[in-house]
C-alpha cells in the first residue's frame, strides 16, 4: 500500500474483525482501511462518493469484487437503503473516516488544498453537485457568508475575510485557489495555516452538505447494526466531534473509550483525527 490510512491500527483493533462478518466501509476511497478487513476474513460493502476514486477503486479491485467485496458510487447518508439494496445486513460494524483523502487532494484538481493556486475553486466530492465553493463566493450575499463560515469554519475573524471578498469580487469574479488565498492574505498579519484550513472546511462542508449527510448517515448506520456491533468515527474537527456526540446522547448509546483515540501521526494532515469508538 502507498499510503497507510489514518488510525489504522487502532480501525482494525476496535473493529474486531470476525471471520465471515460484514462491514461498511462509509468512506472506502481506495480501501486502505478495507484492505485488512478483507485480510482477516471480513466481507466488506465499500461506499465512495467521488466518482473519479470509485472508478480507480473497482479497477484495483476487480478480483474480489462479488465475492467479499462489494462498491457502490454513493453518499453514505444513504447506507440503510444501500445496505438493504445488497442484502448487507445485519451488520458487525461500520467505519466513517471523515477526512478528505491524499488522493482527492493530490489528484483531484477541485481544490482541496489551498496550496494549489492554480485549482479551480471547486470543492465538490461529487461532480453532480450544481453548486461550486467559487459560486458561493461569487453570488451569496454578505450576511448568507457570514452565516456559512459562521456555522461551519470555526474561523474567529472570518467576518473582515468575508467583507474583504464582497469588495474583490465586484472588481473580478473568486475563480481559483489562489483567487481566495490572496484575499485572505490581506487580512491576516501573518501566514496562519489553520486560518486556512478553516476557511476551506466550511466551504467544503457547505458545498457537499456534509454535517446533514453525516446525521443521516449515523442515524441509517445504527438501524442496520447487529447487537453488539460497533460504529468508528475518525472526525477531523470539532463541528463532526460535536454531532457524533450528540448522536449518541439522543440514542441513549455510549463510547467504548471515555476519551477518543487520537492520532500519534506527524503528519499535519492527519494530528487532528480523531476516532470514535461507537457501541450497542
Amino acid at each position: 500500500m502507498s499510503h497507510k490510512p489514518v488510525l489504522l491500527d487502532q480501525v482494525i483493533y476496535y473493529l474486531k474483525v470476525k471471520n465471515g462478518g460484514f462491514y461498511i466501509d462509509c468512506t472506502f476511497g481506495l480501501g486502505g482501511h478495507s484492505e485488512y478487513v478483507l485480510r482477516q476474513g471480513g466481507k466488506v460493502l465499500g461506499i465512495e462518493w467521488d466518482e473519479d476514486i470509485y472508478k480507480k477503486a473497482v479497477i484495483k479491485y476487480k478480483p474480489f469484487l462479488d465475492k467479499n467485496l462489494w462498491l457502490v458510487n454513493k453518499n453514505f447518508s444513504e447506507i440503510e437503503s444501500i445496505a438493504k439494496e445488497f442484502r448487507f445486513y445485519s451488520v458487525d460494524g461500520v467505519l466513517f473516516d471523515l477526512g478528505i483523502s491524499m488522493e482527492q487532494i493530490e489528484k483531484s484538481g477541485r481544490g482541496f488544498s489551498f496550496k494549489k493556486l492554480d485549482e479551480p475553486l471547486d470543492l465538490r466530492i461529487n461532480k453532480k453537485i450544481k453548486i461550486k465553493a467559487a459560486d458561493y463566493l461569487n453570488f451569496c450575499s454578505k450576511d448568507e457568508l457570514y452565516e456559512i463560515f459562521a456555522k461551519n469554519s470555526e474561523v474567529f475573524n472570518f467576518k473582515s475575510i468575508v467583507d474583504e471578498i464582497i469588495i474583490k469580487r465586484k472588481l473580478r469574479p473568486i475563480k481559483k485557489v489562489g483567487d481566495l488565498v490572496s484575499i485572505i492574505k490581506e487580512i491576516l498579519r501573518h501566514k496562519q495555516e489553520k486560518t486556512y484550513r478553516q476557511i476551506w472546511q466550511g466551504l467544503r462542508i457547505v458545498v457537499n452538505n456534509e454535517l446533514e449527510n453525516l446525521k443521516k448517515g449515523l442515524e441509517g448506520a445504527k438501524k442496520i447494526l447487529k447487537k453488539r456491533g460497533r460504529i468508528l468515527v475518525i472526525t477531523f474537527h470539532s463541528l463532526e466531534d460535536r454531532l457524533v456526540k450528540k448522536f449518541v446522547n439522543e440514542n441513549n448509546l455510549c463510547f467504548l473509550t471515555k476519551k477518543p483515540v487520537i492520532s500519534l501521526s506527524k503528519k499535519k494532515f492527519e494530528r487532528s483525527a480523531k476516532l470514535r469508538v461507537i457501541v450497542f
